[in-house]
């Protein structure tokens, strides 16, 4: 039998070094975008994103619909998982309305994975991309999608409602796809993609990864190729870190700036049009920008 000490350090990330300190958020603006985001739930507060303020200076928000509990239990993630609260039928539009009264230039609507709803949550997202456009004249909408396990029609739904970027996020390469993700397989994700861009080839489709749990510098290579070969043209790609010890997967390694920077440099140089490649980049790290960059 191990030591105790062995089996705390499976679940203890490595030190953090000085390029992964998380950036500090100011009181006051998370207390400003809490008054202003009120009864709305954001992945920017809820996650503590360190790249809150910044976003929010640049008019765009991340909007978390469907509630805050999961039915799948990905190991890289701290939102609570199991048995989720009915659909608000009113929480389009309120998003609409918070998107408006803010005079957000862009926003990204995502959720959790709601597998007990025979859509998957499809329409709900439908419903709120179509509440914005219809409020928020101007207002740029991706949304950042589950794989409805897989289902066709569940994402044409989405697709229907006319969103200006499509993501659904890959988060790790084929070999450690079953460590990290609940329920999801490397190629449905794939599979998604490539049907959405087949389905509205005018939306283009965008997909992330997080590296830190141990793959290689060729195994992220090869999943970008991968993503390529299906049509995605939008990458963000970032630092794994570890929500809380003991409960997620902890951190194999930290990635160097210069490595996210020659990851960004091999995927323009293979077809990707707009990267955000950086220890601290998410899925809606200037996701405007990397919008316009399709264009």
């Amino acid at each position: 039998m191990g030591s105790s000490t062995d089996r705390k350090d499976k679940f203890q990330s490595p030190p953090r070094p000085d390029w992964i300190k998380v950036k500090g958020i100011r009181i006051d603006v998370q207390q400003q975008m809490a008054e202003k985001l009120r009864g709305n739930n954001t992945v920017c507060l809820s996650a503590k994103c360190p790249n809150m303020g910044e976003c929010f200076a640049r008019g765009v928000a991340t909007f978390m619909i469907g509630g805050n509990i999961c039915t799948r239990a990905c190991r890289f993630c701290g939102i609570r998982h199991g048995r989720p609260l009915p659909i608000d039928p009113e929480e389009p539009a309120k998003v609409a309305e918070s998107v408006n009264s803010l005079g957000l230039k862009f926003i990204v609507i995502t959720g959790v994975a709601r597998d007990d709803l025979s859509d998957g949550g499809a329409s709900h997202y439908a419903a709120t991309v179509r509440a914005v456009k219809e409020n928020c004249p101007g207002t740029g909408v991706e949304v950042l999608i589950p794989d409805f396990r897989g289902s066709a029609d569940d994402l044409k739904i989405v697709l229907d409602s006319k969103p200006d970027v499509l993501n659904h996020n890959i988060e790790t390469v084929r070999r450690l796809t079953p460590r990290v993700r609940s329920k999801f397989t490397y190629e449905r994700s794939l599979e998604l993609l490539e049907r959405a861009f087949n389905l509205s080839p005018e939306i283009p489709t965008k997909s992330g990864l997080m590296v830190g749990h141990g793959e290689t510098f060729e195994e992220v290579i090869e999943s970008l190729e991968d993503l390529i070969k299906v049509e995605c043209r939008l990458l963000t790609i970032g630092q794994y870190l570890q929500p809380r010890a003991r409960q997620e997967l902890p951190v194999v390694r930290y990635w160097t700036p210069d490595e996210f920077d020659e990851i960004k440099k091999v995927a323009i140089d293979i077809g990707f049009r707009g990267v955000a490649s950086g220890p601290f980049v998410r899925s809606s790290y200037f996701a405007e920008e990397l919008a316009k960059s399709h264009n």
